[in-house]
């Protein structure tokens, strides 16, 4: 895909200067590798948050924990996660206080969740989505920005408020 005169891959103005935190555990390990390689490539700046070595001994929760914490700190960047389900790492980073983790099974649901939710971290599941699959769905994540319309924005605040209450 070509913007601003790019041929390389799919950079673009808006989020190719954002840092992109990613972490998995062994289940998703190799396509975490591969989706590393794939946006480095396309002009990323990426944090590893781990695992660094494949262990089948490891637990989703830690590198969960790790990549929201990441994005917790700051509202622009975002964060990419792999299990085998996508699922177990998308609980644990909705337990953080704004983050708005989801899994991605599509391009269609990962647009929806940037262009309505202001999704932040993107959960895949290794064990389901080819790595090309995948790397179309990080495409369409990282390319779509929030509308920023008004019931869009009323319902985010309404998660805030919900945030604050438990």
């Amino acid at each position: 895909m070509k913007q601003n005169g790019d041929v390389s891959g799919f950079r673009f103005q808006d989020t190719r200067f954002m840092t992109i935190y990613i972490g998995s555990d062994h289940a998703g390990f190799k396509l975490k590798q591969s989706i590393k390689e794939y946006l480095i490539k396309n002009g990323f700046a990426i944090k590893d948050l781990g695992n660094h070595n494949l262990s089948p001994l490891d637990d989703y929760p830690d590198y969960a924990e790790k990549v929201a914490r990441a994005v917790q700190k700051s509202s622009d960047q975002r964060g990419i996660l792999f299990c085998g389900s996508g699922e177990g790492v998308c609980i644990v980073a909705n337990k953080f206080k704004g983050i708005r983790a989801v899994v991605g099974f599509s391009r269609y649901a990962a647009k929806q969740s940037r262009a309505d939710d202001d999704a932040n971290i993107l959960c895949l599941p290794a064990r389901v989505l080819t790595t090309n699959e995948v790397k179309r769905i990080v495409e369409a994540w990282l390319k779509e920005k929030f509308s920023g319309e008004a019931r869009h924005i009323r319902r985010l605040k309404k998660i805030k408020i919900i945030e604050t209450k438990y």
